[in-house]
Order: C-alpha cells, then structure tokens, then sequence
C-alpha cells in the first residue's frame, strides 16, 4: 500500500464528503423522532450537528481545489471541463442551501432549503463520482 498524496487528498475528500452528504440524510431521517423528544430539540441537534458538519464542507472544498489544481483541465475534455463546472455550482448550491436552511425562520423555508441542501450534495456526489471514473 502506497499512502502518497494523492492517497490521503482523496480519502480527506471522502472522508468530508461522507460526513457533509451522509450526515444530512442521516439527520433528516431522524428529524421526526427528534421532534417528539420535545419543543427545541430538533433545533438543538441541527446546532451540533453542523458544529460537526460545516468542518467538513470546508474539509470537502479545499481538498476539492487540491484536487482540481492537480488535473490539467486543459487537456481534459469538453464534456469533463463542463462535468467540473456543473459539479462546482452544485457544491456551491449546497452551501448556500444549507447556509439558507440554518438561518431560515418558518418552517417552510427550512423544509425547502434543507431539501434543496441535501439534494444538491446528493448530487455533487454523484457527479464527483463520475468525474473521478472518467480521469
């Protein structure tokens, strides 16, 4: 076994990734249970949960950017170079969505932005999936 860089930026990248996307499916499964444990609970465990979770967003961008600085797009094909932009915009859209969804203050505008959060990092997943199979 060779643990070089390239080794541990990509099981950072994971590892963040894993608990980004994981956690937010993981929480909002458990969302009605932590409802009936009281009023305030579920906001208290969203708390901790993103004294966890927004670490390793941060962790999954910057080994993301080590990640892109080590493939030369230039000599990547059109289809990866846009399969790279689409899956920049969809990370940014989970922050943002997730920023949107702590700060939100009716329930619907929790709902939709946690939904939409999630959903996009479901979704960067999937393409960073791709983008890896095709280097």
């Amino acid at each position: 076994m060779d643990f070089d860089a390239t080794t541990i930026r990509v099981f950072l990248h994971v590892l963040g990734a894993s608990v980004w996307v994981g956690g937010q499916i993981v929480l909002g499964a458990l969302v009605p249970t932590v409802r009936r444990l009281g009023d305030g609970a579920a906001t208290k465990v969203a708390r901790a949960f993103n004294r966890v979770a927004w670490p390793f967003f941060g962790l999954a961008v910057v080994t993301g950017v080590w990640s892109l600085m080590e493939v030369d797009l230039e000599d990547k094909s059109s289809g990866y170079q846009v399969g790279v932009m689409i899956k920049l915009l969809i990370v940014a859209a989970s922050g943002v969505s997730a920023y949107l969804h702590t700060t939100a203050k009716s329930r619907t505008a929790i709902a939709v932005f946690g939904a939409l959060g999630a959903v996009a990092a479901v979704l960067a997943l999937l393409f960073g999936a791709s983008l890896q199979t095709s280097l």
